[in-house]
């Protein structure tokens, strides 16, 4: 396992997720108002690119090293979160119902990394 790029790439999901709720928030909070949807697509988007970075440079167990990516990027995710909700007064989109971000960021990660790690391991003779 690449331990500092799985924690890099963590903190660097970490990072452009709140940024991208911070800049998008606006336009989404205006037409959907009682709508949370731009977490959940930006964490898609986020862990699947970097989970693709991540894992196409890994050649055995994909699989296992998808899952603890993904486990790895929860952990970072956790950790950011508690020191920015607990060190700051900064309330971001994502710790308006924090319960419900936890549960699907657990849920979407483990599901897209191990899905890549899956896919990384099967043989594709395209033709």
């Amino acid at each position: 396992m690449k331990l500092k790029l799985a924690i890099i790439y963590g903190v660097l999901i970490w990072i452009f997720l709140n940024i991208g709720t911070y800049i998008l928030n606006p336009f989404f909070t205006k037409s959907l108002p009682e709508v949370n949807i731009i977490v959940p697509i930006l964490s898609i988007i986020l862990v699947g690119f970097f989970g693709i970075l991540y894992i196409r440079n890994i050649n055995e167990n994909e699989v296992i090293e998808g899952f603890m990516f993904g486990v790895i990027f929860i952990i970072i995710d956790i950790i950011m979160d508690n020191i920015f909700l607990i060190g700051t007064s900064y309330r971001n989109l994502v710790f308006m119902n924090y319960s419900l971000h936890i549960t699907s960021t657990i849920v979407l990660t483990l599901l897209i990394t191990t899905f890549l790690g899956y896919l990384a391991q099967m043989n594709i003779d395209l033709k």
